[in-house]
């Protein structure tokens, strides 16, 4: 991998190494676009196959961030933290704060945050060495558990994809295959059950199933037959790619809208979703309402004003539909273009500022 040939194709802005011996700590913190303000993005802990593999991930999470930070209106630019090692068996205090101290050299150009394999406890040591750090505990006067509120952003996502499919967002009656009951999608399950949609369930883990059938009244079902089922609405809430080759055409469903990363498998299979008409709520539009409630930290945390800033999401989506059928592109391109729209229209401002403040220096 040629670095810096690959940074300057996706205009990334810096890559930072940090390693200290004594805890272990083998960092990469890769900070894409800082348009719109300091990186935020948060720090993945995994048994990378090696360094090269890292440094891509850190790059391609990085990149991510810069276009779901943008899309949710936050002032926030794209950035991501990845630590080679085992979260289970590897991790220390000292890596912990070692790496606080490195995010405190950066001076605020990246802000950290959990993702896999770190904690609420990991942020918390880490915030022992810099205030450049999210999730942190409660006790801090910060959110704790973002999942609740990641939840409630989805639900506001699906209810403007179903008012863009069928032309209300009242989704009452409707059935909706919800795959995977984890921490977000449970609680996205109440905000579903409470409007009275009918819940059709699954999940490789058998006790998170039984739950959501005995508190919604939800239908389980197998694993590998959630894509066939008579729905409306299809909410992927669990792993990445589950739109690809083998489950579109089994899909019956109008709407696809969950809180899941990376659902599409390959771009094509987005394409393909816009050609058959199944409205496609984008991943990182949909599911930002973690990172939209952690940035409510950097003003001093407030949930109710959080709780606002995440409903708009509803707002951006209608915005990625619009754009959608103007340009006649599938959503996840026109997801991109509103992010990079809105990017690209802070730095042409930036640019002319520059020239007309050098155009009245040179003229005294």
């Amino acid at each position: 991998m040629e670095i810096f040939n690959y940074m300057e194709s996706y205009d990334y802005e810096q890559l930072v190494f940090c390693q200290d011996k004594q805890s272990g700590l083998k960092a990469i913190i890769a900070i894409h676009d800082t348009t719109l303000g300091p990186a935020l993005g948060g720090t993945r802990m995994w048994t990378y196959a090696s360094e090269g593999a890292a440094i891509e991930d850190a790059l391609r999470l990085a990149k991510g961030m810069t276009y779901k930070n943008a899309a949710a209106g936050l002032n926030l630019g794209g950035g991501k933290t990845v630590i080679i090692g085992d979260p289970r068996k590897d991790k220390n205090e000292a890596m912990f704060r070692a790496f606080g101290r490195y995010i405190q050299g950066l001076n605020g150009r990246y802000i950290t945050a959990e993702d896999v394999g770190t904690t609420v406890a990991d942020m918390d040591i880490i915030h022992e060495e810099t205030n450049f750090v999210t999730g942190i505990s409660p006790t801090y006067g910060s959110s704790g558990n973002p999942s609740p509120v990641t939840a409630y952003g989805v639900y506001q996502g699906i209810k403007a994809a179903a008012r863009e499919a069928f032309g209300s967002d009242v989704l009452e009656g409707k059935k909706i295959a919800v795959q995977g009951v984890g921490s977000v999608a449970y609680t996205l399950c109440e905000h579903l059950h409470q409007e009275g949609a009918q819940l059709i369930v699954t999940d490789i883990n058998e006790e998170a199933v039984k739950r959501a059938v005995e508190a919604f009244g939800a239908k389980a079902v197998d694993p590998n037959d959630i894509y066939a089922v008579e729905c409306d609405i299809y909410a992927p809430c669990a792993l990445g790619a589950t739109i690809n080759d083998d489950t579109i055409p089994q899909l019956k469903a109008k709407v696809i809208a969950g809180a899941a990363n990376n659902q599409l498998k390959e771009t094509k299979h987005g394409d393909i979703l816009h050609e058959k008409g199944i409205v496609y709520a984008p991943d990182y539009v949909i599911n930002a309402g973690g990172v939209i409630n952690i940035a409510d930290e950097l003003s001093g945390y407030n949930k109710e004003r959080a709780l606002k800033r995440v409903e708009t999401i509803y707002n951006n989506l209608a915005k990625v539909f619009d754009i959608s059928k103007r340009d006649n592109i599938p959503t996840y391109l026109a997801a991109d273009r509103m992010a990079e729209q809105r990017i690209e229209a802070l730095k042409q401002s930036r640019s002319q500022f520059l020239l007309n403040n050098n155009h009245i220096l040179s003229n005294r």
